[in-house]
């Protein structure tokens, strides 16, 4: 295992196309939800805790080799909104692109024939964990930092909040962000013995709804 790959993998400067989504944080700034650090705290607590743990538990199973096809058709189960969907899968697109440019490997270049307009991003994820030499845990911490750092990133540009309190907040979740990579991880292990039904569901409808109105926006800072 390389942790300089694991480095290269969560760095914003990745090109994966995160910095163009802000996790919903656009909807949620518009829609008076998120007005300061407080409240984006907030925000990315409970998305650390619901998208954040299904996401990271994806990328655990698929880091695990837990068949990608399967993992795909789960994170479609648990993502009711085709807004949604249709940006994961994009990101995955994008993820699966600079992947194969880094860390060739015949494993991508099988799920990329596969999924020719794009796999779910956390199940890409897993897979270029694999490609790169790391595992379950990796995998999970870059989904559920990925998932908390978006919209702490998009909320400076968006509310020209302060970046040291913007990332003063993913350090106060960083407690709670190890607890989150454990469940993942454990749930990960038990996808091998058991099948994707191990998975995690857990539901955070503002986000999918905010997702559906943002999608109907006519200017967009952000694609999600």
């Amino acid at each position: 295992m390389s942790r300089a790959a694991l480095l290269v993998l969560a760095d914003g400067r990745f090109p994966a196309g995160g910095h163009a989504h802000s996790g919903g944080a656009e909807e949620a700034v518009k829609a008076g939800r998120i007005t300061g650090a407080a409240s984006l705290e907030d925000f990315c607590r409970g998305r650390l805790h619901t998208a954040g743990l299904v996401a990271a538990s994806l990328a655990a199973a698929a880091a695990l080799g837990v068949d990608a096809v399967a993992l795909d058709e789960a994170a479609d189960a648990r993502t009711p909104s085709p807004a949604l969907r249709l940006a994961a899968r994009k990101l995955g697109r994008q993820l699966m692109r600079a992947a194969r440019a880094t860390w060739p490997s015949q494993e991508l270049d099988d799920l990329a024939r596969r999924f020719p307009k794009g796999a779910h991003q956390p199940v890409v994820l897993g897979v270029v964990a694999r490609a790169a030499g790391l595992g379950a845990v990796e995998a999970a911490y870059c989904a559920a930092y990925e998932g908390v750092s978006g919209p702490a990133s998009a909320t400076v540009r968006l509310l020209s909040l302060d970046p040291f309190d913007a990332t003063a907040v993913l350090a106060r979740l960083a407690p709670e962000l190890d607890r989150v990579v454990d469940r993942a991880v454990e749930a990960g292990r038990l996808v091998v013995e058991g099948g994707v039904d191990e998975l995690p569901a857990a539901s955070a409808p503002l986000l999918e709804i905010g997702a559906e109105v943002h999608a109907a926006w006519a200017v967009r800072l952000f694609a999600s």
